[in-house]
């Protein structure tokens, strides 16, 4: 079995966390000491860079010497950002198996942050789907599930959904 990070096992129950164990299993995934290491040694690389960029010393030619240490910085650079990015992909992975295995019923949240920023187009969306249920004048069993599906996904109360409601009604009602 894995070896359980001490956050995971924290905040979450015992077959939560053995559930997240067995998903992640197949990349054997955790932000480990390898990581951290690749981001210190960049981290030297870049330190040692820099300096020998500015004080070149004599042992060979200031201005050779000052394209090792731009090389070697940049190395540096290159070993930080794939340990950080090494880091990054097994948290986002992580993050991924706990948000699939916890909603599976639960509407996408990319979903709901773009409702909230952009209200009246979801208003206006839900507004032009009850005038098309409204249009025979009588809304089936079929349109109230899809109508209470959006609902659902959109995240919008009984109170705004029954105000949607009159309104489509009404606007259905005046255009015959």
């Amino acid at each position: 079995m894995l070896k359980r990070s001490l956050r995971r096992s924290t905040t979450m129950s015992a077959p939560e966390a053995e559930a997240v164990d067995e998903r992640l299993a197949i990349f054997e995934d955790e932000a480990d000491i390898n990581d951290w290491i690749e981001v210190m040694c960049g981290a030297a690389m870049v330190l040692l860079g820099l300096f020998h960029m500015f004080s070149p010393g004599e042992l060979v030619d200031p201005d050779t010497m000052r394209w090792f240490a731009a090389t070697v910085t940049a190395a540096g650079l290159v070993w930080i950002g794939h340990g950080l990015k090494d880091m990054v992909v097994k948290d986002l992975r992580r993050s991924m198996v706990m948000m699939d295995l916890s909603g599976a019923g639960e509407p996408d949240h990319g979903l709901i942050r773009d409702v909230l920023l952009n209200p009246e187009a979801y208003r206006d969306f839900l507004l032009d789907a009850y005038r098309e249920a409204w249009e025979d004048g009588i809304i089936t069993e079929e349109e109230m599930e899809e109508l209470r599906s959006f609902q659902t996904a959109l995240r919008i109360s009984d109170a705004e959904m029954e105000e949607i409601a009159e309104e489509a009604k009404d606007a259905a009602q005046s255009q015959e």
